[in-house]
């Protein structure tokens, strides 16, 4: 009796996850996104999600200031966005290196988004291991980067683009995490522990801003095929394009976390129904044999 109650509690936990999941991903309409206001701010926007989020949100009508550190990047990639000739739709740059965000590059930065009706901020920027390794293997440099370029970029342009949605009551704010936030990952520990902060400090904030008209939200992808990731695209790793453009179904809407690609969510369904051990277990198996391959390289390169 017990065991056919318990058996019918999950079946309907289980049934209400499925139609809810159902619905947002492929049911649920779309936010009108310039609503939120005439510019976009993207980081990272010269590869990967950054530059397929400047390229999805230019086509739905919306200006975008990108930013990175290589003008050369930027330069190709505003040229291509501007070929596409969308009506209305404004395309401009600043160069900032997130790695060395002194006061005179946050100075540049805040200076370029002064006067601009910012309705949307893409906080994609961030930087992983080369490859996973034990915390003590990682030279200072990339202590220091992995801080940085995930933690304080994102907190940052939040402060500097928070005051002008207050102000207009809307805005929509997406920080990009990742898989490796919501669960143990040995061996990439501080971009773990880094991709976590993202995900509770967009909690926070949610909560502080969602009766402002201001949505707040942390995506979760899991491995996309960027050079970041280093993998090619397959049926669970989608490219940059094909995450963007799910990823704008979710940008406004109630959720402060999410993993707007759908191979993605079921992924993360199956872990969180593992046994905690299991998951570490896997993932250190995988990332050792990955750490292995990466000692290889570096050795030939020295040879």
């Amino acid at each position: 009796m017990i065991v056919a109650i318990v058996g019918g509690l999950v079946l309907g936990r289980f049934a209400i996850k499925f139609i809810t999941s159902f619905y947002q991903y492929f049911l649920r309409p779309a936010k009108n996104l310039p609503k939120f206001g005439k510019w976009a701010v993207i980081t990272g926007a010269t590869d990967g999600i950054g530059k397929a989020y400047a390229k999805a949100l230019a086509k739905k009508g919306i200006s975008v200031l990108l930013v990175s550190r290589t003008e050369a990047k930027l330069k190709a990639v505003k040229e291509e966005i501007d070929r596409k000739g969308y009506e209305g739709v404004e395309v401009d740059f600043v160069v900032c290196d997130y790695s060395n965000f002194n006061t005179k590059a946050k100075e540049t930065v805040k200076k370029s988004m002064e006067n601009l009706d910012i309705g949307i901020l893409i906080n994609n920027v961030g930087v992983s291991y080369r490859y996973p390794r034990f915390f003590h293997e990682i030279t200072d440099d990339e202590v220091n980067a992995l801080i940085e370029m995930n933690v304080n970029s994102t907190i940052w342009m939040t402060r500097y683009v928070i005051d002008g949605m207050i102000e207009r009551k809307r805005g929509a704010i997406v920080n990009i995490s990742s898989g490796s936030a919501m669960y143990t990952m040995p061996l990439l520990a501080e971009y773990s522990a880094a991709k976590s902060f993202i995900e509770k400090f967009t909690l926070a904030l949610n909560a502080e801003y969602g009766g402002k008209g201001i949505k707040v939200q942390c995506q979760i992808p899991f491995y996309v095929a960027t050079k970041l990731a280093k993998m090619r695209k397959s049926f669970t790793v989608p490219s940059a394009d094909d995450y963007a453009k799910m990823g704008l179904k979710f940008i406004g809407q109630p959720e402060a976390v999410a993993s707007p690609y759908w191979v993605h969510g079921i992924m993360s369904f199956v872990m969180d129904s593992l046994p905690t051990p299991v998951v570490e277990k896997v993932v250190m198996g995988m990332h050792m044999a990955i750490r292995k391959k990466g000692i290889k390289k570096d050795a030939a390169k020295v040879e």
